[in-house]
């Protein structure tokens, strides 16, 4: 056998192994069998209300309060803030808000709300234009209990 023979034997030698090493065509699905369904810890949950837990457990519904009243036309009202925290289960008597409108009549550049979580930490809040996208984090609290530097609006309605 010449070496050009041996050559073009071992090509089609690696040709076929390769090929069989390939993807093979599988049977199509049978139409009356359905399709497994996910698993229930594949699905996301929605965050809930965690009266006894930490301000770190109750951070993803914090958050997500936070987004949705910033998807909605109330986003730079701080009360809607409030009053969709309130709606979750937070407690108003532990909320404080800034002004969301400035001493001059314009609209404020960001609001900040909180919640203050038992006896050190508060759930915060900030939005507006200056702001960009809602920001949520926990801090610790402030002298007297407090969550937010400075003045803040009466929580009075």
């Amino acid at each position: 056998m010449t070496r050009a023979a041996v050559a073009a034997a071992a090509g089609a030698a690696l040709v076929l192994v390769l090929s069989a090493c390939g993807p093979t065509e599988q049977p199509s699905p049978d139409p009356t069998q359905s399709a497994p369904s996910p698993s229930p810890s594949a699905t996301a949950t929605a965050p809930s209300y965690v009266a006894d837990g930490t301000a770190e457990d109750n951070l993803p519904l914090f958050t997500a309060v936070t987004a949705k009243v910033w998807s909605s036309d109330q986003k730079v009202a701080g009360r809607a803030y409030i009053d969709a925290l309130v709606a979750a289960g937070f407690d108003r008597a532990a909320m404080q808000v800034t002004q969301d409108v400035s001493t001059v009549g314009n609209p404020a550049e960001s609001i900040q709300f909180s919640v203050r979580w038992g006896d050190a930490e508060c759930l915060v809040g900030q939005v507006g234009p200056s702001t960009g996208q809602p920001v949520t984090v926990v801090l610790p609290q402030l002298a007297e209990g407090r969550c937010l530097v400075g003045e803040t609006r009466a929580i009075d309605w």
